[in-house]
């Protein structure tokens, strides 16, 4: 598995930097989480930054079964990238005896992760119609979706 995670930075105050007369050449720099001297004044971050701004999370994991550390591992991501072998329960002894996964425990993962979406991905060669089976998997996690080749996703910060 893997996971991918873009931070983001705290939004900047410009109204409180003037307020504080910290000259604008400087603004930039705190923004970037600088402390700046001038003139013996200290100017630093936590004067005009605001609280810490969700970032974004992708997190991709395929071969395995659904141990407990993947909640973990891809708590609260944007966009879970997962594993469903096999559609139908009936797979289940297959699924443990090849280390994989099925499309409602990969959508179990997802719901205890508190991710936003999952794409289930990684069909065994004899799933011909996965789409018979991904019901059972939206009544557990609603936002799943079966991928496909070329899928694409834009995920964007949250807005303030």
């Amino acid at each position: 598995g893997y996971t991918l995670e873009i931070e983001r930075g705290r939004k900047f105050d410009p109204a409180k930097a003037a307020e504080l007369g910290i000259p604008v050449p400087f603004w930039g720099r705190l923004q970037k989480e600088e402390t700046i001297t001038y003139e013996e004044k200290v100017f630093t971050p936590d004067m005009v930054l605001g609280i810490p701004r969700r970032g974004l999370k992708v997190a991709y994991c395929t071969d395995t079964r659904p141990v407990d550390g993947l909640v973990d591992f891809i708590q609260g991501a944007d966009l879970f990238i997962g594993e469903g072998m096999y559609g139908d329960a009936e797979s289940l002894p297959k699924a443990e005896e090849h280390r994989h996964m099925l499309f409602e425990e990969a959508a179990a993962l997802a719901q205890k992760g508190g991710v936003k979406e999952l794409w289930l991905t990684h069909y065994s060669p004899s799933l011909n119609e996965p789409e018979e089976y991904i019901e059972a998997a939206r009544k557990i996690f609603p936002a799943t979706k079966l991928g496909h080749d070329r899928m694409t996703a834009k995920l964007v910060f949250d807005k303030e």
